[in-house]
């Protein structure tokens, strides 16, 4: 399982000190990159949290809709794209209202948090005005907290990216581990073409030109096109489940997923991907 005890701990301090959480999700895959722990210590703790879609401008906004009615069940939530500035008065106006519930004079704190790669810091830039957070696409980005003045009423806490996976399959998929961090790339790349062609089967003939249904076919073909082959005929493997994985991570591979893809009983059971 992949667990840093550290950020964990500062994160739940940052919580406490905070009024107000903003959990942010990737639009490609808002269930799967909730961080349901993260969630449960803000409740247990007293803290209204808010739950903002980001990324929208790589999902249709009658998916984005669908999305947003299922979390409002549970929390106010708005989708929004920190890259593309789309939403974002959506997001001061949600802000705001929560903050008027706050009986005290002193500003309100609000503490970002969620997986790596959601766009924490480039929202948190949005709320700011002005470019004071540094943005990446390496997921893990923000190493430590950073507390930011956003107005005469509102302060923002960043944090660190923080997840608990099982593996770095699921690591992957849900977008919050770097290539380079991969013990074995090539498997990871195999699973995710798996997941992400169930969902849409011609992605990686649109991306990258190749034909080929089999994972370790596709990643070949890749490597062919790319140039990526040895000295002896062999493909590089390695170096083209990166690619891949990387490409996922900046959204060059458009997959997204909706809420009929999960099972949702009731509000009280967590959702699992279905499989088809």
């Amino acid at each position: 399982m992949f667990f840093e005890r550290r950020k964990w701990v500062q994160v739940k301090k940052l919580i406490s000190e905070a009024d107000l959480v903003l959990e942010v999700v990737d639009a490609r895959n808002p269930e799967g990159t909730r961080n349901k722990e993260i969630e449960k210590y803000a409740l247990k703790s007293g803290k209204n949290i808010v739950i903002v879609i980001n990324k929208s401008d790589l999902v249709p906004r009658s998916v984005l809709e669908q999305w947003r009615r299922v979390f409002s069940k549970e929390f106010l939530t708005v989708y929004i794209s920190a890259r593309e500035r789309l939403g974002t008065k959506k997001l001061w106006f949600i802000i705001k209202k929560v903050a008027k519930e706050k009986i005290s004079n002193k500003p309100v704190k609000a503490a970002v948090v969620g997986y790596p790669n959601t766009g924490k810091s480039a929202i948190i830039n949005i709320l700011k005005g002005k470019h004071s957070v540094g943005t990446s696409p390496k997921p893990g980005f923000t190493k430590k907290s950073t507390l930011i003045k956003a107005s005469t009423w509102l302060k923002v806490l960043d944090t660190p990216g923080v997840y608990r996976e099982k593996n770095e399959v699921e690591a992957v998929f849900k977008g919050c581990i770097e290539p380079e961090k991969i013990t074995d790339p090539v498997v990871s790349a195999i699973e995710l073409i798996k997941k992400l062609m169930k969902k849409k089967g011609k992605v990686f003939e649109e991306v990258y030109g190749v034909k080929e249904k089999e994972p370790l076919k596709i990643l070949k073909g890749i490597g062919k096109i790319r140039g990526l082959v040895s000295g002896r005929g062999e493909v590089k493997l390695g170096e083209v489940a990166k690619i891949v994985i990387r490409d996922w991570l900046k959204g060059k591979i458009k997959v997204y997923f909706e809420p009929r893809d999960y099972n949702y009983l009731n509000r009280e059971k967590i959702p699992t991907l279905r499989r088809n």
